[in-house]
């Protein structure tokens, strides 16, 4: 299994996310699907600066139909690390089988975003899948992801199996409610020894800063950017959020009080 250092030290100068033994400089990693077209998708990426992009194998082509459109085209794997998914996978088999597919067409990649949903209202994750399928995979030889909900005693064990990052949702998928629960993502984060990302939920820049200032070592989205009214400027302002986000959690925010502080102190002056 590789090696995973997770950055949790806000004082780290060099500061990279590292996932499974590779260091990336973007904390924000972004999806492909809802876009009007491979133009607008291209176009919104590259706005984010994201470097890791993730595909949903079972709703696009990235080989497998060789007469339609590829995807790969556009995101080509020698300038994005691929990050296959199981997206509308709502039992361990669909995913594992999913997976093992997407290490066939991407010859032999184990890198990859493990969901397993269970219902198709909420899109909440099936736990008790998701755990089986994680077995599966690590002992596959995957690097597995994964989507869960934000439960800190299933985020450990998921950790503990060897998933590489552990992403919980921060609201139902796609709904935009921002960080519902920050409480049990700064749980998470008080014993977590891997990668924890916030996945699913995020509307805006500013849920996404809110995402970091938790000290999230990054974030997934992708309706945020697709169905934003302008997708490209949106996902410009995403990449901006979260660096803001992260670059305040480096710095260390201000204890909250409930009265003034004044910003110039008169004790000890003379009068």
């Amino acid at each position: 299994m590789s090696t995973v250092v997770n950055l949790k030290n806000p004082s780290n100068v060099d500061d990279k996310l590292f996932i499974a033994g590779v260091s990336y400089r973007s904390r924000l990693l972004v999806g492909t699907g809802k876009y009007k077209d491979f133009a607008e998708s291209k176009a919104a990426i590259e706005a984010s600066g994201a470097e890791i992009v993730t595909v949903a194998i079972r709703r696009s082509n990235i080989g497998q139909h060789p007469d339609e459109p590829n995807l790969l085209d556009i995101i080509t794997p020698d300038k994005y690390t691929i990050l296959p998914n199981t997206a509308g996978c709502y039992t361990a088999a669909d995913a594992v089988r999913t997976c093992r597919l997407a290490r066939e067409l991407l010859d032999g990649h184990d890198l990859v975003k493990l969901e397993v949903l269970g219902d198709e209202k909420t899109l909440f994750p099936d736990i008790t899948a998701t755990l089986e399928a994680a077995e599966i995979l690590v002992k596959d030889g995957f690097k597995v992801m994964v989507y869960t909900n934000d439960d800190p005693i299933i985020a450990k064990r998921l950790e503990e199996m060897g998933c590489v990052a552990v992403m919980p949702l921060a609201a139902p998928i796609g709904s935009g409610l921002g960080i519902r629960n920050p409480y049990n993502i700064r749980m998470i984060l008080e014993t977590a020894s891997v990668p924890i990302l916030v996945d699913a939920g995020v509307g805006t820049a500013s849920d996404a800063a809110i995402a970091m200032e938790l000290g999230c070592d990054g974030v997934l989205m992708n309706t945020a950017i697709a169905a934003a009214k302008d997708p490209v400027l949106m996902a410009s302002a995403m990449k901006k959020g979260v660096e803001a986000g992260r670059e305040a959690y480096r710095a260390g925010r201000i204890p909250r009080k409930l009265y003034a502080n004044a910003s110039s102190p008169i004790d000890g002056t003379f009068f």
